[in-house]
């Protein structure tokens, strides 16, 4: 996927949409955010691809859900109170993707993020596409929108079929 977004920058700086999910920080680049709403009864799309939940009526558009716990190969986000859904937009595709919890907003210069760890990219880990270091607080990892959405596409491809 060649859709991945340079950085944004205005003036220098970067805004980010960070929320929580298995105790980490993860961020979005604010021009892919939509809007983030509170999570809502999804509907069961049958044979859509594994990763997509369903779908939620936003306003009267049909949004396909994700849990972004499961998109990272990592536990499905556990309901609660604070579980918000992050509606993004990525080359044209309006999806939503569901997070424990949205945090804040960061405005920085673009010059705090540096690449993932060479060990990671090297061994062909592509979820996060930057690191942001903070002092006396755990790192923000920006995610790879391209691969959120090949996971996506990934979770349509058959499986190898079973013979008994």
């Amino acid at each position: 996927m060649s859709g991945e977004r340079t950085i944004e920058l205005d003036d220098g700086l970067v805004n980010l949409a960070c929320f929580l999910l298995q105790g980490n920080v993860y961020a979005i680049e604010v021009p892919y955010l939509r809007e983030i709403v509170h999570c809502q009864a999804v509907t069961v799309l049958p044979k859509a691809p594994s990763l997509i939940e369903g779908v939620i009526d936003l306003r009267g558009a049909v949004v396909p859900v994700v849990d972004l716990g499961r998109v990272l190969d990592s536990e499905p986000v556990k309901e609660s109170a604070r579980a918000r859904i992050a509606v993004v937009e990525v080359e044209g595709l309006v999806f939503g993707m569901r997070v424990e919890a949205a945090t804040h907003l960061l405005t920085i210069e673009a010059t705090r993020l540096e690449e993932p760890p060479a060990l990671a990219t090297q061994s062909g880990y592509d979820a996060v596409r930057a690191v942001l270091r903070r002092n006396d607080d755990v790192p923000v990892l920006v995610l790879s929108m391209d691969h959120v959405l090949e996971a996506i596409y990934r979770s349509a491809q058959p499986g190898p079929e079973v013979t008994s």
